[in-house]
């Protein structure tokens, strides 16, 4: 493996050139945990760079000013998104800071492709377990992530991390690192009462609140549908982009609220004044759609001192624990949902245990202390031996063109290339 003057020692300031393939800024959680990542890697990497497509150099300098990182326009259009895409990793490989960096970190898998074909190493990051949800990618997957450039797939749940190892990936080029949080958005945190008064919530009620993007994805539908078992508590549901499926449901529901999307300050009052913090108790969102694999949120609700009710599922399941540290209920059950709520809403002692103990491993689990576990993991791997390939064995190639038939056959029917698991 190539090494540099400054591969084994972070202090020395190793030079990363962060890749990002989307304008920015933006509220999508794919664009939060990037940056905010880089952010604070920067500061272990004196010498990183952004390479972002920008509307003009203009906005290069506010980007710059708000996330404090040295911004390199890209040479792509802000649309379509699949040139912008593709011209973001053609011409990656002809700039300066790409020669200069040390490595380039990326979420894409073009720019990771085309940075290693030109003599670059390559740290990937990214939550979805591509090997499944696209199966035709699984023999060039593998390719990609044996070359002796590819440093490093930061996997943001072990779910996604076996998938890449049942893929053949040496399993030291694998790292499961979880996503983390802000402690400076808690600092200013309101009473619960202040919080109510603020939103003209009554004192009284018995409140259960979902932060996040409302759609279908998420799997609502069965939040308003124990809404509908439940109409003593109250659902606010925040995260409204406007009408949509969900929203026409919960309309005649008079114990949900629908809140448009929030910035983070006014979201903070609804997390305050919540009984109850919820993921919805899906598998939807890890089966069948693939968009989600251990919620963002998990992790600001476990630091913001509420208790959080979510479903058993595997991905779930890596940090929250039932009884323990969250409730966890039977995934799209409307009944057991209703119950757990009811169970919770009705048991003050029970919400202030588990929300004690989320928030005490939550200290953990920084936006800081995981850019320390990245940069530990890549200086090891900087330093460390080459890997020996594993090479395909007969039952790879097997299940390689079992999947892709399944695949072909759910594009076909559904116009969708995500193939959902087969099972949970």
């Amino acid at each position: 493996m190539r090494q540099s003057g400054h591969a084994g020692n972070p202090d020395a300031g190793i030079g990363i050139l962060f890749a990002f393939e989307n304008p920015l800024p933006s509220a999508e959680a794919d664009a939060e945990v990037f940056i905010t990542t880089a952010r604070y890697l920067a500061r272990l990497a004196p010498r990183a760079r952004l390479h972002v497509p920008m509307r003009d150099q203009a906005a290069c300098a506010a980007l710059g000013k708000a996330t404090g990182l040295t911004v390199v326009r890209a040479w792509a259009p802000l649309g379509p998104a699949v040139l912008r895409h593709l011209m973001c990793g053609l011409t990656i490989v002809c700039r300066r800071a790409f020669r200069q960096a040390d490595l380039v970190y990326t979420r894409n898998l073009w720019i990771a492709w085309m940075a290693i074909r030109f003599g670059q190493r390559v740290v990937f990051d990214h939550y979805r377990p591509w090997p499944d949800q696209i199966p035709p990618l699984r023999r060039w997957l593998h390719r990609l992530m044996s070359h002796p450039r590819f440093i490093l797939n930061i996997c943001h749940s072990d779910y996604t991390r076996r998938k890449y190892l049942e893929l053949g990936v040496p399993a030291a080029r694998l790292r499961c690192i979880h996503n983390g949080f802000e402690p400076e958005r808690l600092d200013a945190r309101p009473s619960s009462e202040a919080a109510r008064q603020a939103l003209s919530i009554p004192p009284a009620a018995r409140t259960i609140v979902y932060t996040g993007r409302i759609n279908q994805r998420k799997g609502l539908d069965v939040v308003i549908e124990a809404a509908r078992l439940l109409p003593d508590r109250l659902f606010i549901l925040v995260g409204s982009y406007g009408d949509g499926p969900i929203e026409e449901k919960a309309r005649p529901l008079p114990n949900v609220r629908i809140v448009p999307f929030q910035p983070p300050e006014t979201l903070g009052l609804y997390v305050a004044a919540a009984d109850v913090l919820l993921i919805p108790p899906s598998l939807q969102p890890l089966t069948r759609f693939g968009s989600t694999v251990l919620p963002l949120k998990l992790f600001f609700y476990m630091a913001s001192g509420r208790p959080i009710l979510a479903g058993d599922t595997p991905d779930v399941q890596e940090i929250l624990r039932h009884g323990v540290n969250a409730c966890l209920c039977q995934p799209d059950s409307p009944s057991a949902l209703a119950e757990a709520v009811r169970q919770m809403t009705d048991d003050p002692t029970l919400r202030a245990r588990l929300a004690e103990a989320a928030l005490a491993e939550s200290r953990t689990l920084t936006w800081e202390a995981r850019a320390t576990r990245i940069m530990t993991a890549i200086s090891e791997r900087l330093n460390a031996p080459a890997d020996p390939v594993m090479r395909w064995q007969a039952s790879q190639w097997r299940l390689y063109r079992r999947q892709c038939w399944r695949w072909l056959k759910h594009l076909l029917r559904t116009g969708s290339p995500i193939l959902p698991p087969s099972g949970p």
